[in-house]
């Protein structure tokens, strides 16, 4: 084990609302997450039933029955920085502890940590995972580091990744890609405009396209995904009397799961046919894969109406490694990244209350 004598202690025989409180008062911004990996792993080394290895600033910690299914349960560490909103305030009188990382995601962490620790026998394998430097670029981001580097560390047949979903289940999450469409033409002055050809006037029949764009809604596992596709910039222009030789449109197309990366772009290609296309980013989406055995069972166990969700999250790098998951887990979304970031204790507790149910059923 790495972690120094100075390491701040996290007791995982707590109740899962102090320990939220102990995690969020460990400052753990991008990048700067070693002290909460510290504490993570040493208090999880403690207990002899599970396996537990580190890779840099991420922990995973399995338990090994040999029984015949695996999940991964998995929540990131880092938080974004700090805005006037640390440590933590708890308002008894409200039930709403109050701070950063209370909602993304450190109460989701204290769920994955109270149930790795007491959770001796499960009905099935667990591989609980920690990982850094979810918040900032993707190069960083540790589970991506894990799914590339070492994917047997992340097997399972099904994932839950604890983003705050209002304790509620979002199954796998949309793909996206950026595209930029480019229109040429030719410079000259604009006193004289019908001697050049005018670049921004051409990309008049992109944004035509765009506008009679029909999304597709396909269902999957009974639930319905919406793509969008749309332009997000366009960019064009030299100079106030000049005639304009080129125009970019950069369009963001999110996809549904039901197609990989390599079909998004086919179909973002034909739909711009005729036009210069380059590829600037893209992003696999997930899918829910409810019909597995071990999902059908959660969604049994947490009850509630299963959404699909729009948006792109870590879930989508499950499904790189071919393992079906979802978002779930305690807070309010719409409060992640916010001064007034929040959670309900009762979210936290339901969820902790749930997959214990489900992992011990």
């Amino acid at each position: 084990m790495t972690t120094s004598p100075d390491t701040p202690e996290i007791d995982l025989t707590t109740d899962v609302v102090t320990l939220t409180r102990q995690l969020m008062d460990i400052n753990s911004v991008s990048l700067d997450e070693l002290e909460l990996a510290d504490a993570v792993e040493r208090a999880l080394a403690a207990y002899d039933h599970l396996v537990v290895e580190r890779r840099g600033n991420s922990i995973v910690a399995r338990t090994d029955l040999g029984l015949p299914e695996r999940v991964v349960i998995a929540g990131h560490l880092d938080t974004v920085p700090v805005n006037g909103n640390f440590p933590s305030r708890l308002d008894e009188a409200t039930g709403i502890l109050h701070g950063l990382g209370a909602c993304d995601m450190k109460s989701g962490d204290a769920v994955i940590l109270k149930l790795a620790a007491t959770l001796r026998t499960p009905n099935r394998d667990v591989t609980y995972v920690f990982y850094d430097a979810e918040e900032i670029e993707a190069v960083h981001n540790g589970l991506g580091k894990l799914a590339a580097s070492e994917p047997d560390l992340l097997a399972g047949d099904f994932a839950i990744l604890m983003e705050p979903s209002n304790a509620g289940v979002e199954a796998g999450c949309q793909g996206t890609l950026r595209v930029e469409v480019r229109t040429t033409g030719e410079r000259s002055h604009s006193a004289r405009s019908w001697r050049g050809v005018n670049a921004i006037h051409k990309a008049g029949e992109v944004l035509r396209r765009l506008e009679s764009y029909v999304p597709r809604k396909p269902v999957i596992d009974g639930l319905e995904y919406h793509e969008g596709l749309n332009a997000v910039f366009v960019a064009g222009g030299v100079a106030g009397n000049v005639i304009p030789d080129e125009c970019v449109v950069t369009v963001n197309y999110r996809f549904a799961p039901d197609r990989s990366e390599e079909e998004a772009l086919a179909f973002v290609t034909e739909f711009f046919e005729g036009y210069d296309i380059t590829l600037t980013d893209s992003a696999p989406g997930a899918l829910p894969g409810l019909g597995r055995p071990a999902a059908k069972a959660f969604i049994e166990a947490v009850g509630g109406e299963v959404g699909p969700k729009f948006g792109w999250t870590d879930v989508a790098r499950f499904t790189v490694l071919g393992i079906p998951a979802v978002n779930y887990g305690p807070g309010d979304p719409m409060f992640a990244h916010k001064a007034d970031e929040h959670v309900r204790i009762s979210e936290i507790t339901a969820c902790e209350l749930a997959l214990r149910d489900w992992l011990t059923a």
